[in-house]
C-alpha cells in the first residue's frame, strides 16, 4: 500500500516560487497498478520522485505500508528506499557495464553475496526476455531492449513497490506493448505494487485499474479506472472512452438523448436493444463504441429513443446498472 497524505513541494523559479505539488493525496492499494496521468508541467515526475524521497518534500506523508519514509533519515531511509524500485524517465543504464552489471547493481549496493547476485541477476534477465543479452552492454540493444533492462533493474532487490516515470516515452508501439506486459507481470507474478507516471492515456488503458489526475500540482480526479469512466464529466472518461461529441449533429430529431456507458457483460450483450425493446421504445445508435480497459470491456454509445416507451427505457437502463447523462438541449443542436 502507497499512501500519499498533503505532500507539497516547492521549487524556485525565474519569477518566484513554483508549487509543483500542492496538497497532493492518494491511496494505491498493494497489488495494483495505478496510473498517474495529467499535462506537461502537472507535477507527474516530482510526485514520482517525492514517494522515493529521491526529491524531500516540502510538508506531507509519503506511507509504505504503513512506514512514512517523510519521518526517516540515514540508514534507516536507505532500507526503505531500497524496498522501492525505480524506473526513471529517460536512458539511465550505466554505459561501461553489461547488461548483468546493470541488473546487479541494487544487490552489490545491499552487500549481496556474488552466488546471490548471479542467482538473481539470471532470474530477472529471464523474466524480462534477455537471458541470451547478459554480456552485451547497452549501446548494443534497442531502446525497448534498454528499457526492460531498466525494469529488470528495479525488481533486482525484491521491492514491494515500482515506481516508472514514462516507461514506454519515445517507443514504438510494438515495444510499448512488451514493456506494459512486464509491468503487469511483476504485478501479476511477483506481486509488486506498480505506480506509472505517463502522458499516454493508452498506458491507462491497458495495465491500470486506478489512476489518479494531476492538474497544476493538485489532484483532480483519482479512483478506479472503472468508476471514474461512468462519472459525468469525468477526465478519465473523455480520454479513455469512444468519442461522442460527433454524433450530436445527428441528435435533434429524438425525443429523448443520452450517452450510456455499460462496463463488464453489459458492454458486450444486448442489454440496449432489449431494454428498448421491452419498453416499446424505437432506439438509434447516434455515436460511440467499445474499448477495453485493463482487460474489462466497456462501451459508450449516444443513443436517441423515441415513442412512448423511451423515458422508461432511460429508467430501465440506468436501474440495470448502466451509467446514464442525458444530453442537454443546447448540445444536441450545436
Amino acid at each position: 500500500m502507497i499512501t500519499v497524505e498533503n505532500l507539497t513541494k516547492t521549487f524556485a523559479g525565474p519569477t518566484g516560487p513554483v508549487r509543483a505539488l500542492d496538497d497532493v493525496t492518494l491511496e494505491v492499494a498493494a497489488g495494483t497498478v495505478c496510473g498517474v496521468v495529467g499535462p506537461s508541467g502537472a507535477g507527474k515526475s516530482t510526485l514520482a520522485r517525492c514517494i522515493p524521497l529521491l526529491e524531500r518534500p516540502d510538508s506531507g506523508a509519503v506511507r509504505v505500508d504503513g512506514t512514512d519514509l517523510v519521518a526517516l533519515r540515514g540508514a534507516a531511509l536507505r532500507d526503505e528506499r531500497r524496498r522501492i524500485g525505480v524506473v526513471p524517465q529517460g536512458d539511465s543504464l550505466l554505459r561501461q557495464r553489461s547488461v548483468a552489471g546493470n541488473v546487479a547493481l541494487p544487490l552489490e549496493a545491499a552487500g549481496a553475496a556474488r552466488a546471490e547476485r548471479a542467482g538473481r541477476v539470471a532470474e530477472l534477465l529471464e523474466l524480462v526476455g534477455l537471458a541470451d543479452k547478459a554480456n552485451a552492454y547497452p549501446d548494443q540493444l534497442s531502446g525497448g531492449q534498454r528499457q526492460r533492462v531498466a525494469i529488470a533493474r528495479a525488481l533486482a532487490a525484491r521491492p514491494r513497490v515500482l515506481l516508472a516515470d514514462e516507461p514506454t516515452s519515445a517507443l514504438d508501439p510494438t515495444t510499448t506493448e512488451s514493456v506494459l506486459d512486464l509491468l503487469e507481470r511483476a504485478r501479476a507474478e511477483l506481486g509488486v505494487t506498480v505506480l506509472v507516471v505517463t502522458h499516454d492515456m493508452a498506458v491507462v488503458r491497458r495495465i491500470c485499474s486506478t489512476v489518479a489526475v494531476l492538474d497544476h500540482g493538485r489532484v483532480v480526479e483519482h479512483g478506479s479506472v472503472l468508476d471514474l469512466v461512468t462519472r459525468p464529466g469525468s477526465r478519465t472518461a473523455a480520454a479513455l472512452l469512444p468519442a461522442t461529441d460527433d454524433a450530436a449533429r445527428h441528435a435533434s430529431g429524438h425525443a429523448v438523448v443520452a450517452d450510456v456507458v455499460l462496463t463488464g457483460e453489459a458492454a458486450a450483450g444486448p442489454l440496449l436493444t432489449e431494454t428498448a425493446t421491452r419498453h416499446g421504445a424505437e432506439l438509434a445508435l447516434l455515436g460511440g463504441g467499445f474499448t477495453d480497459l485493463a482487460g474489462v470491456p466497456v462501451a459508450r454509445f449516444r443513443v436517441g429513443l423515441d415513442g412512448t416507451g423511451a423515458e422508461a427505457a432511460v429508467a430501465a437502463l440506468a436501474d440495470a446498472g448502466a451509467a446514464v447523462e442525458r444530453v442537454r438541449a443546447p448540445e444536441v443542436l450545436a
